[in-house]
């Protein structure tokens, strides 16, 4: 018996990998965050399959399904949104199979920040501007940042910031990031992004707030900060320069 960890992608169906989708088919026994996770995806689970919304469960609760499909021979299909890596809650259920003996392993999925970049048609990176993309929250009411990596000393890298679960939190990040990436610096929110209720809303650190608030949108949503989101003068990459040579193409030369 096995659980499998799935990253169900961001929202839409059609992006979970098909990998997951394959192991969802043949799980007699499917547990997912039905919050996040589209029903389009676990109905993939065969006929007779034992399918369950974990959104309202405990911990506990979850881990007594796990026994019991344990007990009875029948894979587990543990399907979350986005990529079980971040923000996924993962960590402390694979503790507890480990403290049972229970095997288990992960599928990735595609995250909210990659389909957010998808969305907006445009790198996170760009050559001279930010070659660094920082995947980060704020403190809000399920746990504290740890020392060091508040917005504040995050700011200073002035690199590209998707900021998880903190659309509520946008005063304290316009705060912690003007003095370091400047009023005028462009903010993207994106609200269940790539759902078909999808909002995206293009702001700067002075404005997003009164915009979001206008909007009234208080959870689900994604902060994408950096100059990235409105830069057009950057420099071609040299990956396809004619004059930068590689160990896969010469330098071309007249």
């Amino acid at each position: 018996m096995t659980v499998h960890f799935i990253g169900a992608g961001p929202g839409a169906p059609d992006l979970i990998t098909l990998r997951g989708l394959r192991l969802i088919e043949k799980c007699q026994v499917c547990l997912y965050a039905g919050s996040l996770v589209p029903e389009e995806i676990v109905k993939a689970a065969p006929d007779g399959a034992r399918v369950i919304d974990t959104a309202p469960m405990t911990l506990d609760e979850i881990l007594d399904e796990i026994k019991k499909a344990d007990n009875a021979g029948h894979d587990v299909s543990r399907v979350h949104s986005g990529d079980p890596s971040i923000y996924g809650a993962t960590a402390e259920q694979m503790r507890r199979l480990d403290a049972l003996g229970i095997d288990y392993d992960v599928t990735p999925g595609v995250s909210a920040y990659a389909a957010a970049a998808a969305i907006l048609k445009t790198e996170l990176t760009l050559p001279e501007v930010a070659q660094t993309v920082i995947l980060t929250r704020t403190t809000m009411k399920a746990s504290a940042m740890p020392e060091g990596e508040e917005l504040e000393e995050l700011g200073r890298s002035k690199a590209t910031l998707a900021i998880h679960l903190s659309v509520r939190n946008l005063r304290h990040v316009e705060r912690a990031l003007t003095p370091h990436y400047g009023a005028d610096c462009p903010v993207v929110v994106i609200y269940r992004a790539t759902w078909p209720d999808e909002q995206i809303i293009h702001g700067t650190l002075e404005t997003i707030g009164k915009l979001v608030r206008k909007e009234k949108l208080t959870r689900t949503a994604l902060i994408l900060v950096g100059k990235v989101l409105n830069h057009h003068t950057f420099r071609d990459s040299a990956l396809y320069d004619g004059a930068h040579e590689h160990v896969l193409r010469n330098k071309k030369t007249d």
